[in-house]
């Protein structure tokens, strides 16, 4: 499942010792079917039922028998074993509410806020399961990271989200170059929109530089592996700018597994 849904975070899971690969591939797995609701529903309220059996799992309200849904089995098994806390979970989950509605996203400290409860807190909770002695010694740089990855996450979505009428870049932003969030999905204004995209990609390669700079525990090191590809996106977004509404500046998957292997060789990011 992991692999066919997010292959990069199951690479990174490959790549991270075998006795925790279970509880990784669960965790990421939780997140790849929570992340695509969007995708299966076309009116908000049946994405907002199948969010709500996830929480019912959480709070021990599950429907029915556990074992009738492998992930859901995988996901409480990995919480017990590795005593993750569920209430993280349950904040990931609401704050993937937003994902299935249209409305744009305010502030740079929204989008601080929703990147800390998806990215940054799954990159926390891998650590919990890696090593739980060091994790709370690199939650900063979890936290910075987590807000680099969605945001060249985002980005790479921005032709999918464009055309839904869905908006992440702050409000903020989108004003200080002189658009709204209708000129922006218009796309009109070349100029302005690269103004706007360029800033965005820059706020999350200042992130990402936070994040290199803090400290990360070698034994925590492979949770962070999916945010190497973060850099070179957001590097040819702020190139490309309105282009990148026409074309991906996704690296081929090789190109992505040989910059994993490297990383965790250097243990950088």
């Amino acid at each position: 499942m992991l692999r066919d849904s997010d292959r990069d975070r199951y690479l990174a899971c490959i790549l991270s010792p075998e006795d925790k690969r279970g509880a990784l591939a669960a965790l990421y797995a939780f997140n790849a079917e929570i992340a695509r609701i969007r995708d299966l529903v076309h009116e908000p309220l049946p994405g907002e039922v199948r969010m709500q059996y996830w929480r019912d799992l959480l709070e021990g309200n599950a429907h029915g028998s556990t074992q009738a849904n492998p992930l859901a089995s995988a996901l409480l098994s990995a919480i017990e074993d590795h005593r993750l806390p569920r209430q993280t979970l349950v904040n990931m989950i609401d704050a993937r509410i937003f994902d299935l509605y249209d409305d744009p996203m305010e502030t740079r400290t929204s989008l601080e806020g929703y990147a800390g409860e998806t990215a940054s807190a799954l990159i926390q909770l891998a650590s919990l399961v890696l090593a739980p002695a060091e994790a709370s010694k690199s939650a900063e740089a979890a936290g910075h990271a987590g807000v680099a990855q969605a945001i060249a996450g985002l980005l790479l979505l921005m032709p999918l989200h464009r055309h839904r009428g869905q908006v992440y870049l702050p409000l903020e932003i989108l004003s200080a170059t002189g658009l709204d969030r209708e000129a922006f999905l218009a796309g009109d204004d070349k100029l302005r929109v690269s103004a706007a995209i360029e800033a965005f990609a820059g706020l999350g390669r200042d992130h990402l530089a936070k994040a290199r700079a803090a400290i990360i525990s070698p034994l925590v090191f492979p949770a962070f592996l999916p945010v190497v590809q973060a850099g070179s996106v957001l590097v040819d977004a702020q190139r490309m700018g309105a282009a990148i509404f026409e074309r991906s500046p996704q690296l081929p998957q090789w190109r992505r597994q040989i910059s994993m292997v490297l990383a965790l060789m250097r243990k950088k990011i």
